[in-house]
């Protein structure tokens, strides 16, 4: 496949020795690898066993939810420690609809639709709060549903209800089909949010993040762009926490409204590189590996996390690919253009510099 290419034409010297570039050879080769990974897993309950499908589902769900916080923090400057509001309500949507007679699976898809319609005019307060306000502003929001659901005498409190509804199902098709829904969830908003921050949306909320009083001298409209992440983000939160009542079945309010939700996203969004399409995945995959190892050790599990988490924080602030792409310049899913040379091993420092500016936005 041809690689893409614009060339920088110079007035002085002719043909400029540097080209812009969307795709390069390794995007193309990432991007078609995972289009072959994604068929493969297509096919994943039909060979592998019952505990690596729902293993499988379980980091599905891990990259879901890091992807959405990402989003939300890493191109939108939103950082929030209160999206276990919108996990729990998926879940407790789920609950609703399905005790009202709706399918578990088609109970699923609406109610996070239906937390995203929630989700909008919730932001119409939220986004008037800035940095800290609005983090704080979350975790109150998170604590506040969290009481509502407890008042339902459907949930019985803290004592929590059961998806009677997915019991129709066989042990090994309900699995098969919470594999399938979580691979097509992942799949399909990893892609929406890479589309998204290749548009002319995703170049506006960078611009935000960066600095919003700029943004606003230029011309973007701040609130729509914020409101619209924010939607997408409560949208992917909740399809998660539906899909992770899917896998447990039972569901109680204090297990699904827990701060350790989105401290799950923090760490694996801060651990693989905020503000990339590569590092939430990666992040997803290296917390999937820690819990695995050391998930049933209670307390020191978590207090590990956060042992792990703080010289990340300290020393690699842009985490493992943010390092990587900094070091080496590797871009996998770049949502924007760069500046390379013609030439092998030929760099020009201030091309390479306004290069790395835009490698991550539209120039």
């Amino acid at each position: 496949m041809t690689v893409p290419t614009i060339s920088v034409p110079s007035a002085i010297t002719g043909p400029s020795p540097w080209v812009i570039q969307r795709w390069t050879r390794a995007s193309i080769a990432f991007a078609s690898a995972t289009v072959l990974l994604l068929a493969v897993l297509c096919l994943g309950p039909l060979w592998l066993q019952a505990g690596t499908v729902d293993r499988l589902t379980t980091l599905f769900i891990y990259v879901i939810l890091a992807v959405m916080w990402n989003a939300l923090a890493g191109y939108a400057g939103l950082v929030s420690i209160g999206h276990q509001a919108f996990f729990g309500l998926g879940a407790y949507a789920m609950v609703r609809l399905a005790d009202a007679g709706l399918g578990p699976y088609p109970a699923l898809l609406v109610g996070a639709v239906l937390v995203a319609l929630v989700a909008v005019p919730l932001a119409a307060f939220m986004l008037r709060l800035q940095g800290g306000e609005f983090a704080i502003g979350m975790w109150v929001v998170a604590a506040l549903t969290h009481l509502c659901v407890n008042l339902d005498s459907l949930v019985q409190g803290e004592t929590g209800t059961s998806m009677i509804a997915l019991q129709q199902y066989a042990a090994d098709d309900r699995r098969a089909y919470t594999y399938w829904a979580a691979l097509a969830a992942m799949a399909g908003l990893c892609w929406v949010v890479f589309l998204l921050l290749r548009s002319k949306v995703g170049t506006a909320a960078q611009a935000i993040r960066d600095n919003e009083v700029a943004a606003i001298s230029l011309g973007v409209r701040v609130v729509a762009i914020k409101r619209l992440v924010f939607v997408l983000s409560a949208f992917g939160c909740a399809l998660a926490g539906g899909l992770w009542l899917a896998t447990s079945i039972s569901f109680q309010p204090k297990t699904y409204f827990s701060v350790q939700w989105t401290a799950y996203m923090i760490f694996m969004v801060l651990v693989g590189g905020i503000g990339t399409m590569e590092g939430p995945i990666l992040g997803a995959l290296l917390f999937f590996a820690v819990e695995t190892v050391w998930g049933g050790q209670g307390v020191l599990y978590l207090i590990g996390l956060g042992a792990i988490a703080m010289p990340f924080a300290l020393f690699l602030p842009k985490g493992i690919w943010g390092a990587v792409q900094q070091r080496w310049d590797v871009h996998l899913l770049s949502a924007g253009y760069q500046v390379r040379s013609r030439a092998p091993h030929k760099v020009d420092p201030d091309r390479a510099a306004a290069g790395a500016g835009t490698s991550e936005g539209h120039t």
